[in-house]
């Protein structure tokens, strides 16, 4: 009983320091317990989560005009010269896969720091993908607070949460789903890759994470995009602030979708 009773705990202290970061723009967890982002969104949350049934997404809040991804893709990312192998699945997360693959075609995780590695008192997270990392410059204690600012707009990007639980044609959008009660299709198995966000649902930018165990408690509360299939080895060798050489879509390049396509 101590040792289930001693598990939950440990389960609530993450997911209690994950939810804090989005309370303000100052980084208010620790190195040690955070896989999401600490910036703080104005996306507003709704009260009641969405579903699209169609590629129409008038009536999902927050999802006009961003890219999808039409199926699956391979994105190749190397680290310290060793290739990380991802696959991207936008049959299940067309719009958190979709925002992924876009920002690696534009470069933008090329030379950013992994600023959050959590490896004990168990194997969490490793989380990269903050766009402020790629200058030298920037407090340590400042990662995890920045998003992709879209150059056109000049506006943060930021994407919907997006999950699908098992039996469901569609995924849900715009708040946390109760995976305990339904399984999820993509849930947190050891090499699932996720956005990272803040408190606010509907806040996730460029932030991704790589789980480093299976890590169910966090299942319908993140949006897993897809897996590692190859290059575990290299993930579980990441320590904090070694960067991404690159990162490049290999296949399913076709697949992506964007505004006017």
């Amino acid at each position: 009983m101590r040792l289930k009773i001693s598990q939950f705990l440990l389960s609530l202290v993450l997911i209690s320091a994950v939810m804090l970061g989005g309370c303000s723009t100052q980084q208010v967890a620790s190195n040690t317990s955070s896989p999401t982002s600490t910036a703080t969104s104005t996306t507003q949350t709704t009260t009641q989560a969405t579903s699209v049934s169609q590629t129409s997404s008038e009536s999902i809040p927050g999802i006009t005009g961003l890219p999808r991804l039409e199926g699956k893709a391979t994105v190749v990312m190397t680290v310290k010269g060793s290739p990380i192998t991802i696959e991207v699945d936008g049959t299940d997360a067309p719009i958190t896969a979709g925002n992924f693959v876009d920002l690696v075609q534009k470069g933008v995780y090329d030379g950013l720091a992994f600023h959050r590695v959590v490896r004990e008192p168990q194997p969490f997270v490793v989380q990269g993908g903050d766009p402020q990392s790629k200058d030298p410059k920037v407090p340590a204690d400042q990662l995890g607070t920045g998003s992709y600012i879209d150059p056109k707009t000049g506006n943060a990007r930021y994407i919907p949460l997006e999950v699908k639980p098992k039996g469901s044609d569609t995924p849900l959008y715009n708040k946390p789903f109760d995976a305990t009660a339904q399984p999820v299709i993509l849930p947190h198995k050891q090499g699932a890759v996720a956005m990272a966000r803040s408190q606010a649902p509907d806040s996730a930018s460029a932030q991704f994470y790589f789980a480093l165990a299976d890590l169910a408690f966090l299942d319908g509360n993140y949006a897993v995009f897809g897996n590692v299939t190859q290059g575990l080895d290299v993930v579980n060798k990441i320590q904090q602030g070694d960067r991404i050489d690159s990162a490049k879509v290999t296949q399913g390049a076709e697949n992506l979708k964007t505004a006017g396509q």
